[in-house]
C-alpha cells in the first residue's frame, strides 16, 4: 500500500493529538451517561470489577498496540495497518471492515450521546409547552454540521478543537469530584461495606460500558498523519488508559457516595446534580466529551476505509479509487468520509444508545482480540523479524484474547454468533476475491514452528511413541519418475491421511551444483502444485545425489518430518516397464540395514475400484509380515478413496492347519477391534502342482489392491523373480516387515 503519510504536506502531528484523542473518548459519553446506572445496579464493587475485566482486554491491547507499532513503520490505517502488515492482507481486510463499522457507528453512538446533554431543553419544552420533542431533532442536525466541519475542514480543525474539549472535560470531572450533594451530607456510605448487587446483570450492564473502555485506541487512527508512530503511539495510548482508569475509579467512588442507588438508576444526569456548577458544567462535559468522540471516531474511520481501499480490499477497482482518493494536498480521505457519514446518519436516526453500544462492543471485541492474538504469536512464534522497542509479555497478550472471545458470548451468544458469522463471510469473499494473497496460513506459521519444534524435541527424548503398541508407519518413498506416474504418491496419501506420516523424495540424479539447486526448486514447485490437486496429506522434497543408491543411504540416516524416525520406506516400479526394479533389489540390504519395514508398489495402468476392495495373501512363509499387512490394509481403507471398499484376508496353509489358521485368524480379528468380518477370511489349501502365484492372479484379478508379503531369503535366492508374475492383477503392494507387529 503506498504510505498516506508520504502525500501529506504540512502535517506531522505528535503524542499529544493521540493523548487527548484516546482519553476524551474514554472519558466519555458512557462515563457521563451510564456510569450511575451502573454504580446504582452493581454496586461500587460491582463497578470495579467492571473497569478490571473491561481492562483485561483494553489494556492488554493497547500493550500489543504499542508492542506492534514499534515494530514496524505503522502508516495510514492505524489499527488496520498493524493487524494486515502482520496477518496478512486478506485477514487484515477482514477484521479491517469489521473494525470501520464499529469507528463508523461509534461516531452515531456519540453524537446519540451528545443529544443527552440537551435534557434540560427537552424537559423545557415538555413541562412549559407539552411538546414531546425527539432525540433525533438535536442528533441529526448535529451528525450534519460534524460532518460540514470535517468534510470542510479536515482533521486539523479536529485536533485543534480536541485541546479545548478535553480542557473542558477535565474541568467538569474536578467540578463532579469537589461537588456535594445532599444524599451524602445526610448519609454516611462506607464503599468497602457496599457489596456487590444484581450480578445477574453484570454482562448486559457491562456490554451497555464497554465501549468507555475501547478509546484508548482512538489515536492508532491517527497513524499516517503522526510524526513518529511508533513513538506517538505507545506513548499516547497507554497514558490515556492508565488516565482513564484512575478517572473511572475516582467517578466510581464518588458516586457511590454522593447518590442513592435509585437515583443513580432513575436520573442518567445524576452527575449534574452532585458536581459544583453542574447544571452548567456536567452538560457542558457531556457535550464537550461526545463530541470530540465524535469528532475522534469520525476523523479515524474514514482513514481506516482510505487504508483498506488502498490495498484494493474491495471488489470492484472503481470502488478502491473512489474510496482511496484523497484530497490533492493532504491526502485527507474526503470520498471514505461521505461514507463514514452516510453510515452515521443511519444510526443516528435508529436513536438507542444501548442498542448501538452493544453492536460497538461486539466489533470492537473482534477487533481487540485480533490484535492480542498477533502480538501472542509473534511473541510465541519468537521470528527473529519481531524486534519492537517497546516490548510487552505474551501472557498479557493471550489473557486480552481470551477474555474478548469469552465476554463476547457472555454479552450476548446471538449478537457474538452473528459477528463471527459477518467476518466468516467477510473473510471468504476476500479470499476469493484475492486468491493470490496469503490467508489464515500465514497467522499460524510462527507458531506452528515452535509446536513442531518442541514435539519433536519432546519425542525423541520420550520414546513413548515408539512402543509396539502405538506404533504408526512413518514412510518415505524415493522416486525419479514422479512426473511419469504418481501410484507412489497416491499411496502416501492413503497411509498418511490419518494415522500415519508419508514423505516423498523425488531424486534429481547429479552433482549438486547452483544450476541443478535451481532446477530442483522448479521441480519441487511443480510436484507441490500438483499434489494440491488430489489434496493430498504428504509431505514433498527433493534430492539431489550422484545415484539411486547414495540418496538412499542419506535418507534413511535423516529424521522424519514428523518428529519420529521413518520406519517404512517404500520402493516403486512399473509392472509393464519394470526398468528400476533391479536397483530396488540392490539396494534392499541397505534399507534392511537401518531396520526399515520394506514395501513395493508394483504399479499398473489400471484405475481404482474401490468397491472391489483390498485382497491380503497371507503364506506360510508370512509370519513376520501377515499383522504389518492387516495395519496397512486397515489404515488404507480408513481414506475417504476407499469409502466402498472392504477388506478380504486369503491365507494358503497346509490342508492340517485350515481349522487351527481360521480360528487364529479370527481372533487376531476380534481382539484387534478390525472391521472385517469373518465372511471376508478365506483359508485356501495347498494343493500340489498350483502355485501361489497362480492362485493370486486368479483370485484376486478385480481387487482395487493386492497386498504379498515377501522375505529376504526369497530376494536373495529369486531376485527380482519374486516381483514378477503377477500380471493378471492390478497394483500389488509387497510388503516386508522387519518385525511383527502388535495388533491388539
Amino acid at each position: 500500500m503506498e504510505s498516506n503519510s508520504s502525500k501529506v504536506k504540512g502535517q506531522g502531528f505528535g503524542t499529544a493529538p493521540v493523548f487527548f484523542t484516546a482519553i476524551s473518548t474514554i472519558l466519555g459519553a458512557i462515563l457521563f451517561l451510564r456510569f450511575g446506572f451502573a454504580v446504582g445496579t452493581l454496586g461500587f464493587w460491582g463497578v470495579i470489577l467492571m473497569i478490571v475485566l473491561g481492562h483485561l482486554v483494553a489494556f492488554p491491547t493497547a500493550l500489543a498496540v504499542s508492542e506492534l507499532a514499534t515494530n514496524q513503520r505503522v502508516e495510514g490505517g492505524g489499527e488496520y495497518f498493524i493487524i494486515s502488515r502482520s496477518f496478512g492482507l486478506n485477514i487484515g481486510a477482514t477484521i479491517g471492515i469489521a473494525l470501520f463499522f464499529s469507528q463508523a457507528i461509534s461516531v452515531a453512538f456519540y453524537v446519540i450521546a451528545f443529544t443527552e446533554a440537551f435534557q434540560p431543553f427537552f424537559e423545557f419544552m415538555q413541562n412549559h409547552y407539552n411538546i414531546e420533542l425527539s432525540r433525533q431533532v438535536v442528533s441529526l442536525p448535529s451528525m450534519a454540521l460534524l460532518s460540514i466541519l470535517i468534510l470542510k475542514k479536515g482533521a486539523n480543525v479536529g485536533v485543534k478543537a480536541l485541546y479545548y474539549v478535553v480542557g473542558i472535560l477535565f474541568l467538569s470531572i474536578f467540578l463532579f469530584l469537589i461537588g456535594k450533594s445532599d444524599y451524602s451530607q445526610v448519609t454516611e456510605v462506607n464503599v468497602f461495606s457496599d457489596g456487590f448487587r444484581n450480578m445477574d446483570s453484570f454482562f448486559v450492564v457491562f456490554a451497555i460500558c464497554f465501549p468507555a473502555f475501547t478509546g484508548m485506541s482512538a489515536g492508532v487512527g491517527l497513524s499516517g498523519d503522526l510524526k513518529n508512530p511508533g513513538k506517538s503511539i505507545p506513548r499516547g495510548t497507554i497514558t490515556a488508559t492508565v488516565v482513564g482508569i484512575i478517572v473511572y475509579i475516582l467517578v466510581t467512588w464518588k458516586l457511590t457516595i454522593s447518590a442513592s442507588p435509585g437515583d443513580l438508576l432513575s436520573d442518567q444526569l445524576i452527575m449534574s446534580k452532585i458536581a459544583k456548577y453542574g447544571s452548567i458544567i456536567v452538560p457542558l462535559g457531556l457535550a464537550a466529551s461526545t463530541i470530540s468522540s465524535a469528532l475522534g471516531s469520525i476523523m479515524v474511520a474514514p482513514r481506516t476505509l482510505q487504508a483498506l481501499a488502498s490495498d484494493k480490499s474491495f471488489p470492484l477497482k472503481f470502488i478502491n479509487r473512489f474510496l482511496s482518493k484523497g484530497k490533492p494536498k493532504t491526502n485527507e480521505p474526503y470520498n471514505s468520509s461521505i461514507i463514514t457519514i452516510i453510515i452515521a446518519f443511519i444510526f443516528v436516526a435508529l436513536g438507542d444508545v444501548n442498542a448501538v453500544a452493544k453492536i460497538i462492543t461486539m466489533f470492537f471485541m473482534l477487533t481487540y482480540g485480533s490484535i492480542c492474538l498477533i502480538s501472542f504469536l509473534n511473541h510465541f512464534g519468537s521470528s527473529p523479524s519481531y524486534r519492537p522497542s517497546f516490548k510487552s509479555k505474551w501472557y498479557f497478550s493471550l489473557v486480552g484474547f481470551l477474555f474478548s472471545v469469552w465476554f463476547m458470548f457472555k454479552i450476548s451468544p446471538l449478537y457474538a454468533f452473528l459477528a463471527l458469522v459477518f467476518i466468516v463471510v467477510i473473510y471468504l469473499y476476500v479470499n476469493y476475491y484475492h486468491k493470490e494473497r496469503k490467508g489464515l496460513e500465514t497467522i499460524f506459521q510462527g507458531a506452528l514452528f515452535q509446536i513442531n519444534r518442541s514435539l519433536q524435541v519432546y519425542l525423541q527424548r520420550t520414546k513413548k511413541i515408539n512402543h509396539s503398541n502405538s506404533w504408526r508407519p512413518a514412510a518415505v518413498c524415493v522416486s525419479t519418475d514422479s512426473f511419469d506416474r504418481d501410484k507412489a504418491q497416491v499411496l502416501l496419501n492413503w497411509i498418511s491421511h490419518k494415522y500415519g506420516f508419508g514423505t516423498y523424495i523425488h531424486l534429481i540424479k547429479g552433482y549438486y551444483s547452483k544450476s541443478i539447486h535451481d532446477r530442483a526448486k522448479q521441480e519441487l514447485d511443480k510436484l507441490v502444485e500438483n499434489s494440491e490437486k488430489i489434496n493430498t496429506n504428504v509431505f514433498i522434497d527433493t534430492i539431489i545425489s550422484p545415484s539411486y543408491t547414495s540418496a538412499i543411504a542419506q535418507i534413511i540416516q535423516l529424521p522424519g518430518i514428523s518428529g519420529l524416525d521413518n520406519n517404512m520406506i517404500i520402493f516403486e516400479f512399473d509392472k509393464q516397464s519394470p526398468v528400476n526394479l533391479d536397483q530396488i533389489i540392490d539396494n534392499y540390504s541397505l534399507v534392511r540395514a537401518g531396520n526399515y519395514d520394506v514395501c513395493v508398489l508394483a504399479s499398473s495402468t489400471r484405475n481404482l475400484i474401490a468397491k472391489n476392495g483390498i485382497h491380503i495373501w497371507i503364506r506360510n512363509l508370512d509370519a513376520e509380515n501377515y499383522s504389518l499387512m492387516i495395519l496397512l490394509s486397515y489404515i488404507i481403507i480408513g481414506h475417504s478413496d476407499w469409502k466402498k471398499g472392504k477388506i478380504k484376508i486369503f491365507d494358503i496353509c497346509e490342508e492340517n492347519k485350515v481349522e487351527e489358521t481360521r480360528l487364529q485368524l479370527s481372533e487376531l480379528i476380534l481382539s484387534g477391534r478390525l472391521p472385517i468380518p469373518k465372511k471376508n477370511i478365506e483359508i485356501i489349501k495347498i494343493s500340489e502342482g498350483i502355485s501361489s502365484k497362480s492362485i493370486i492372479n486368479e483370485r484376486s484379478a478385480d481387487a482395487g489392491l493386492t497386498l504379498i508379503g515377501f522375505i529376504p531369503e526369497q530376494i536373495k535366492h529369486s531376485g527380482k523373480e519374486v516381483f514378477e508374475g503377477f500380471d493378471n492383477i492390478g497394483d500389488v503392494l509387497f510388503v516386508n516387515a522387519f518385525n511383527k507387529k502388535e495388533i491388539g
